[in-house]
């Protein structure tokens, strides 16, 4: 498996110099999006109820995580723990080059595309933990923000069992000043970006399995405890265009999944052998 810090140092991120602003779609004959989903995506940051998967497959997918999620258990993780996994299973790494999630992805980033990330958020029934309010783009030593993350649900994802929601527009305010996250929130990550629902709308990311959104990685987002019975899991899968440098290594995570990598930026790994 590549080396890489698999969560970059604050003082990292601070010594790069970034470029934190919203680059929008400049993709102007889509294959797949209509132009005035482009719009929507350059307008609201986000796209939501893509479907992917039907029924079947959703399920063949939802199965497979089953299986991961409880070796993961047994191996003394939980259900937050498997990240980077196309790197270490290939039906991840399979999803991330999935040719019906990248042609929305390519509408939005162009032709060429990189996969780099992949993470399994699970929140098990009445497990009491939250995501506050952040923007990807804190956590990530990338630069240009010319990256998107796709949410695949694996469960359903409703307001009842802690979907994700966004912050409609706030993708267009740039980089925000965040906090560290206190012990008492409860926070799946890190980081907490107060009185976010000044930037916009809050809009209920509700997606039936196998259906996918996409937003922008300035947008902010974050989602509610799951205090149901029923579990909800996505899989988060990270683009971005190959001009993005990369810090901490994590070049060695970027797969080519459409088009060329003219940078020469990113590692391209293979796919990995276990399942």
């Amino acid at each position: 498996m590549p080396k890489f810090n698999a969560v970059p140092d604050q003082s990292e991120l601070e010594q790069m110099d970034r470029d934190l602003r919203f680059y929008p779609s400049q993709v102007t004959d889509p294959d797949t999006l209509t132009p005035s989903q482009i719009e929507q995506y350059n307008r609201d940051g986000y796209l939501r109820n893509l479907l992917v998967f039907p029924a079947r497959a959703a399920n063949e997918i939802r199965l497979y995580f089953d299986g991961l999620l409880n070796r993961t258990i047994a191996a003394g993780g939980d259900s937050y723990s498997i990240s980077s996994a196309h790197l270490m299973y290939g039906p991840v790494y399979d999803l991330l080059r999935e040719p019906r999630i990248v042609a929305f992805v390519k509408d939005i980033l162009g032709k060429d595309v990189i996969g780099w990330g992949s993470h399994f958020f699970c929140k098990m029934p009445f497990d009491g933990k939250s995501v506050a309010w952040h923007q990807d783009a804190s956590y990530w030593p990338l630069t240009p923000s010319k990256a998107a993350t796709v949410w695949l649900a694996i469960d359903d994802a409703d307001i009842e069992n802690g979907c994700m929601r966004f912050v409609a527009g706030s993708q267009h305010v740039g980089h925000l000043t965040y906090r560290p996250s206190s012990d008492d929130e409860g926070n799946v990550l890190n980081q907490t970006i107060d009185n976010a629902e000044q930037y916009g709308e809050v809009v209920y990311d509700e997606l039936k399995a196998g259906e996918i959104s996409l937003h922008s990685d300035l947008l902010l987002h974050g989602s509610e405890a799951n205090n149901s019975d029923r579990r909800r899991c996505g899989l988060t899968l990270r683009y971005c265009t190959p001009d993005v440098v990369a810090g901490s290594n994590w070049h060695e995570k970027g797969v080519v999944v459409s088009g060329v990598d003219y940078s020469g930026n990113w590692a391209n790994p293979s796919r990995p052998n276990a399942s």
